[in-house]
């Protein structure tokens, strides 16, 4: 899987997006017609601590996966952001047992 990681108004280093690509290969382990991914990390402008997101964007066949997580660091950002795609990845390939 293709993974594409852009920052948005900062540089990120080498180890979190090391991080970020190794999380996103698991879900290739739940599912491997994963195309590709798209990943945005912003830092938010407000006062609150919680201020980091991480948009996840999975291109699968004939559909996109999107999740949007923010928390106070990149990394548990993306945990969360996973998790949550695990099951809507689960639910996707439910559905198509079901139309199938």
């Amino acid at each position: 899987m293709k993974v594409q990681i852009q920052s948005i108004h900062f540089k990120a280093d080498q180890k979190l997006t090391g991080y970020i690509e190794k999380k996103l290969s698991k879900l290739e382990l739940l599912y491997d017609a994963i195309i590709d991914s798209q990943v945005f990390l912003k830092v938010e402008n407000n006062r609150g601590k919680a201020n980091k997101t991480v948009e996840v964007k999975l291109n699968v066949q004939n559909q996109s996966i999107f999740k949007t997580q923010t928390s106070d660091s990149f990394e548990a950002a993306t945990d969360l952001a996973i998790d949550a795609l695990k099951i809507q990845i689960t639910k996707y390939k439910e559905r198509l047992k079901l139309s199938a």
